[in-house]
């Protein structure tokens, strides 16, 4: 398999999570700066001109990051990325989907905003909102998605690489993490796994 990344975005997750699953994969990383994700080589993988998108050694090519979360919780059962429970199942996939529908978005509206408007002083605008929305976003991260250690409790699932990625956006994002003691407890917990620690030597975050 071989992964497809920009450095510090969502694709990072599903890279966490092939480490978490002791999956043999390879990395490209694309340059934004560079633009690289437009570029005819990379559409020629993925048609949506973002990231991640996973090649599988069949040369099929998947994309959208729970999906590919999903698949490799799939590939490697004896891993345990997703709970046996159901419910809690349906907990880690929501809080996959919140990240994917809301957080997200409100973050892409910082330095994407021509994907919803066409006027300078809309981007500017959007980019404004992002503290206050970041900051709500948070809040319901630390009241509804956190239920200990991890998303799920003491179970790590293939919620925990997503939500670790899209809070590291909230710093830059104008959000104090010290003001959230679940989410901070949470990063600093998920720092001190080997599949974080093998991204940040790496330099992939």
């Amino acid at each position: 398999m071989n992964l497809f990344y920009a450095k510090g975005t969502v694709s990072i997750a599903p890279a966490l999570a092939l480490l978490e699953a002791g999956l043999d994969h390879d990395l490209s990383r694309l340059d934004f700066a560079e633009a690289a994700q437009t570029k005819p080589e990379y559409l020629a993988i993925n048609p949506k001109g973002r990231v991640p998108a996973l090649v599988l050694d069949d040369g099929s090519v998947l994309t959208e990051t729970g999906a590919l979360l999903d698949y490799i919780a799939a590939i490697a059962p004896a891993a345990k990325l997703v709970p046996a429970s159901p419910t809690d199942a349906v907990h880690m996939r929501s809080v996959m989907y919140y990240l994917a529908s809301t957080m997200h978005i409100a973050h892409a509206h910082k330095m994407r905003g021509n994907r919803w408007a066409d006027k300078a002083e809309s981007f500017a605008d959007m980019a404004a909102k992002v503290p206050s929305t970041m900051a709500a976003c948070a809040a319901y991260v630390e009241a509804e998605c956190l239920r200990g250690d991890y998303v799920c409790g003491d179970t790590f699932s293939i919620a925990d690489p997503y939500l670790f990625v899209v809070c590291n956006w909230l710093a830059g994002d104008g959000v104090s993490v010290a003001d959230y003691p679940k989410i901070s407890a949470f990063m600093a917990r998920m720092e001190t796994r080997d599949s974080v620690k093998t991204v940040r030597a790496k330099g992939m975050m």
